[in-house]
């Protein structure tokens, strides 16, 4: 397990019967969890929370707001900025875990010894893009929403990024992947980080674990001869570590060599002292480092 340890502005303070208390600035949220099976003894921090995400019996949910201050804010990590803002689906606009994986491709980027052209995909409001960026690599930011798009923006101005080598693309990430293996165009690093479920440009259904191996077969024919990294994430609780590291070794790293390896993220969590898992990560590199 590789737990973000880096947080000061965010934490997760308990976790209990499938919800977790987070501490996001001066903000404390409720918000549920499927990971959280078990059922330990919660304190009155509980019910001091500003918000509570309370799911529907018939599908979404939403916020009941005790003391909310205000209904967006920032937070920060190392010298990036982020906005903050409770969504009608349970996210806050940032997967705080990712963190890990941030400052890992940003060690990567420093140490390549030239600016590395970087693909990051299903790009959502922008951490990598930002991670990366601001450790002097050029990015193209692809994502499906505008919306998401448009907020990752406001994070880099947040962050004095605007004026780094970003492109800003909303558009379907196969499909663009796809036009640009067809024009030439080859990134020394891609990231990854689809949806467990999602829609394609008609309006099909798609499950991760039936799309994940032709998709990242189609990505893996993006990446340059000299490439350096392929990060692949997944909250799919049903593709593992090892599956994702396997789907990587047989594509990214029978085209390129490397080493590929994979584990779960996760979140330390004030109260017990323990991590609670978020996901799980495998990244192909083509110099092996210690994660």
């Amino acid at each position: 397990m590789r737990a973000a340890t880096g947080w000061s502005a965010f934490e997760v303070l308990d976790a209990s019967a499938g919800e977790k208390l987070e501490r996001w600035g001066q903000v404390t949220l409720v918000r549920p969890d499927p990971q959280v099976i078990w059922n330990t003894p919660r304190d009155s921090a509980w019910e001091k929370a500003n918000a509570r995400y309370n799911r529907s019996s018939e599908g979404g949910g939403s916020w009941s707001v005790r003391s909310l201050p205000q209904s967006e804010w920032e937070i920060p990590y190392r010298e990036l900025r982020f906005r903050i803002r409770p969504t009608g689906f349970k996210h806050t606009g940032l997967f705080p875990e990712q963190a890990v994986n941030w400052d890992l491709m940003s060690g990567l980027i420093r140490a390549a010894g030239r600016q590395l052209n970087i693909l990051n995909l299903f790009a959502y409001t922008g951490g990598a893009t930002l991670a990366c960026a601001a450790a002097g690599a050029r990015v193209c930011h692809v994502d499906a929403s505008k919306g998401m798009v448009q907020w990752a923006r406001e994070n880099a101005a947040l962050s004095g990024l605007s004026e780094r080598p970003v492109r800003w693309i909303v558009d379907d990430c196969k499909k663009f992947v796809e036009r640009e293996i067809r024009r030439g165009v080859r990134y020394d690093g891609v990231v990854m980080d689809p949806p467990s479920y999602g829609r394609g440009p008609g309006g099909e259904v798609w499950k991760l674990e039936d799309s994940v191996y032709e998709l990242v077969r189609t990505c893996a024919q993006v990446l340059s001869e000299d490439a350096q990294f392929f990060l692949l994430n997944s909250y799919t609780t049903g593709l593992s570590p090892s599956v994702m590291q396997y789907i990587l070794s047989v594509t990214v790293g029978a085209m390129h060599g490397g080493t590929v390896t994979a584990d779960e993220i996760g979140l330390p969590v004030k109260k017990s002292g323990l991590v609670l898992p978020c996901g799980s990560t495998a990244v192909w590199m083509k110099n092996s480092v210690s994660l």
